[in-house]
């Protein structure tokens, strides 16, 4: 029996393979399974949240990009348990949004901030994989949802204060159960598994199956992989 391509883990493909512009077409394929739109991504930001002053508490994200239509998304990837981790979430996107608004700027200009966490670690209690939070405003007596008026519509191009607000995902890998039901858990199965079955169709992932095969990489580059990998067994197995 032919032995499976080994890959490389997607964090560890993020942090090294992926910043680099030949290989957004991975990046990309993957943040339009989730998103359910063609994402484009125009460039990788600096990651490391600048403070205003000393005490300021910082943050290291693994990765941030600007995309096509003035987003900013935030991949983060967490093995270890993090009893605070929602406000961890929160704390990325008001960094994300306070950092790319200049000042003197009108609120109005504020980006579009998508927070991408991917977890090896059950987050909260739920029975499944994939989440989706978004900032709705619901009447009280009524029970409507609030929309926008026609002035902030012309303003902001949308129609609801849900889509100018930071939403977020949280994608819970060790929930999934390996069956790849559609093209997006196709995605999930890769990052569960390392693995990229023969007629997974997902977009990005037969170029991920080509460019993260760990026999392309450098002797220097497989010797860091191999730590990388040993480091995040011993965290799970905490």
């Amino acid at each position: 029996m032919k032995q499976q391509r080994q890959l490389v883990s997607f964090d560890w493909a993020i942090k090294r393979l992926l910043r680099s512009k030949a290989n957004f077409d991975i990046l990309e394929g993957f943040l339009s399974e989730l998103l359910k739109d063609d994402i484009r991504i125009l460039s990788i930001l600096e990651s490391e949240s600048n403070r205003d002053f000393a005490r300021q508490k910082t943050n290291r994200l693994d990765l941030k990009v600007a995309n096509g239509k003035n987003e900013i998304i935030i991949i983060e990837i967490q093995y270890e348990h993090e009893y605070d981790y929602f406000q961890r979430i929160l704390f990325s996107a008001s960094m994300a949004v306070t950092e790319h608004l200049a000042e003197g700027s009108a609120y109005s200009e504020a980006v579009k901030v998508i927070s991408i966490n991917i977890l090896y670690f059950d987050l909260g209690h739920g029975e499944d994989y994939i989440y989706r939070g978004q900032t709705v405003f619901t009447g009280m007596n009524r029970h409507d949802e609030l929309t926008l008026s026609r002035e902030q519509q012309l303003l902001y191009k949308q129609t609801s204060p849900r889509e100018i607000f930071p939403e977020y995902y949280l994608i819970k890998v060790n929930n999934f159960d390996n069956v790849a039901r559609n093209t997006l858990d196709e995605w999930i199965y890769f990052l569960k598994n390392e693995e990229i079955k023969p007629g997974f169709r997902a977009r990005g992932l037969q170029q991920a199956k080509k460019r993260l095969d760990i026999m392309k990489l450098s002797e220097a580059e497989r010797l860091d992989y191999r730590r990388h990998s040993n480091d995040c067994t011993i965290r799970q197995a905490w």
